[in-house]
């Protein structure tokens, strides 16, 4: 039942179900450690939690990384410089995990604004679903891309953009006004301009391999994830020892130096509920760069499994935590949301009958 082959919609489906069950449990997590300590939860302050996250997802992406010993990766062409020799890929898979560094902070912040779980990955995804599909018209334009885009696929895209739209437009009164929010807008510009970075990265590897050379998504991975490690261990570092004058200017930087110097008392259980944060990252790297479909596709499955988590972390944070309810367009968003699904199920069938064709398979 378990055993599927690489590139196969089972394998798809599998990656999907491990994205969405892990992605739930971060959704929950986020809003019950920064719950209200006179309701009874931790009641770490925004930044805390970021600290403590990151570090307990970042601890467990790369545990696996080194030591299953993914880096080494296989490559179209050894390189040497100064004497050494190294895979030419790591000249740009370094800067996609510069990129990262930059993508999990801001994850982890734009779940930290008082807006609900949906809402935040609805925009988030979104926009990740516009930059999958400029990646792909690029890449198509230069001849990096083989394959064309079926019309399922853009189909899907408008109604996973229809669906981003209610959450940006149906703005009721008391609701969070995002658009106006110069933090949010930060935070979203920041994620949105890294991203695409990474995502063209990640599928021009994917789509140049040499004729004979597997697709070692474990090796990206691994290169990936220990780049990111060392810019953020130099970033934190450097914010860390920042001159008393610049300390004193910014709250956030005071709050993030002192969950190190003087941590929360449960700064192990935050450390613990990031590591839920770092398994999604890694069915998160392996549906964007899935074997034989297009950014455009895999960007949906990745973007749209997320929404659909988003809804039911919602509702768990209700339940278990008195968190905000889904509202009537979070619901309606995630009509469009299914919509969106079936477009791409119908992508998905042709591909695999082209795959077959072509004995990629």
């Amino acid at each position: 039942m378990w055993k599927t082959n690489e590139g196969s919609t089972g394998r798809l489906i599998q990656l999907s179900i491990g994205y969405f069950f892990f992605y739930v449990i971060t959704g929950v997590t986020v809003k019950y450690f920064t719950g209200s300590a006179d309701a009874g939860f931790p009641g770490m302050k925004q930044v805390e939690y970021l600290v403590y996250s990151t570090i307990g997802g970042n601890a467990i992406a790369l545990s696996v990384a080194l030591g299953l010993r993914w880096y080494h990766i296989k490559s179209n062409k050894i390189i040497t410089f100064m004497g050494v020799s190294f895979p030419q890929e790591i000249l740009y898979i370094i800067p996609s995990g510069i990129c990262t560094a930059v993508v999990i902070p801001t994850t982890t912040m734009m779940y930290l604004l008082p807006i609900s779980v949906m809402v935040a990955m609805v925009i988030m995804r979104a926009s990740i679903i516009i930059i999958s599909r400029l990646v792909d018209e690029i890449q198509i334009r230069k001849g990096i891309l083989k394959k064309s885009l079926y019309p399922e696929e853009n189909y899907a895209v408008v109604f996973a953009l229809i669906a981003a739209a209610m959450n940006l437009i149906w703005v009721a009164p008391g609701d969070f006004d995002f658009v106006h929010s110069v933090p949010a807008v930060t935070i979203l510009g920041s994620y949105i301009v890294v991203y695409a970075i990474r995502i063209y990265i990640m599928n021009y590897y994917k789509n140049t391999r040499a004729k004979g050379v597997a697709l070692d998504n474990n090796g990206f991975f691994a290169i990936e994830q220990i780049t990111a490690t060392i810019a953020m261990l130099s970033a934190g570092y450097v914010l860390f020892n920042s001159p008393e004058w610049f300390r004193t200017t910014n709250e956030q930087l005071i709050i993030f130096q002192q969950s190190i110097a003087n941590p929360h008392p449960q700064w192990g259980m935050g450390v613990l509920a990031g590591t839920a944060f770092g398994m999604v990252a890694f069915f998160s790297v392996f549906i964007f760069m899935f074997k034989g479909r297009t950014a455009t596709f895999a960007g949906l499955v990745n973007r749209l499994t997320s929404l659909v988590a988003g809804t039911a972390a919602t509702i768990v944070s209700y339940f278990l935590f008195q968190g905000k309810f889904p509202k009537m367009q979070d619901w309606i968003s995630l009509g469009f949301i299914f919509i969106a699904v079936w477009f791409l199920s119908r992508a998905e069938k042709k591909r695999m009958h082209e795959m077959v064709q072509a004995k990629e398979l």
